[in-house]
């Protein structure tokens, strides 16, 4: 083997290791958009959930909140104007608006003593608050592997693969709200009775 023949050995075992590389990278990169697709799916399983739920609690507290019914529709619209978003950015929006119709509901269900002692109704509460909790928990998972997955497209080498295959950013779960970014205030004085 002459020094030509070396040389085309080197070139080959040189372009059987890029080739290699390109491979794993381009896998990595797959591997990535379709974890970001997975969590995904876990928010959208559990913003199924939430939105089968309303309509049973609304049903359940319609009767005895007969003064709220500006507050039940809010919450109703809100629930399908939810249901209908499409894209991380318009959900997000869409799904705050619904936490902060609930959130008054909520609030309003606190003053009728006859909903509190509601078995039902506790217990769509609870399912409510519970799948909230699951919510947050996937948005912020949605969100670790969304940047994980953005930060490889920008990372050099591997950012040559990203663009040459057109993989695109993914987008985050942000506050949408100005209001939301506040701290909320907690008042943990002693009042004399």
């Amino acid at each position: 083997m002459g020094a030509i023949g070396g040389c085309l050995l080197i070139l080959v075992l040189a372009a059987f290791a890029a080739a290699i590389w390109a491979i794993s990278r381009y896998n990595n990169l797959v591997t990535l958009k379709n974890q970001v697709a997975n969590a995904w799916k876990q928010i959208d399983v559990q913003l199924k959930r939430r939105h089968d739920l309303i309509p049973n609690l609304i049903a359940s507290v319609k009767g005895e909140m007969q003064f709220e019914q500006d507050t039940l529709e809010k919450v109703i619209q809100a629930r399908n104007s939810a249901v209908t978003a499409r894209g991380v950015a318009e959900t997000a929006e869409k799904e705050n608006q619904l936490t902060q119709t609930l959130s008054r509901l909520f609030a309003l269900a606190e003053n009728y003593p006859n909903l509190k002692a509601n078995e039902s109704v506790k217990s769509l509460m609870e399912e409510l608050t519970s799948t909230e909790n699951k919510i947050g928990f996937a948005r912020q998972f949605y969100n670790d592997i969304a940047t994980r997955f953005n930060t490889v497209q920008e990372i050099f080498p591997d950012q040559f693969i990203a663009r040459t295959l057109n993989f695109q950013h993914v987008e985050l779960f942000e506050i949408s709200e100005p209001a939301e970014r506040d701290v909320p205030a907690v008042d943990l004085s002693v009042r004399p009775k």
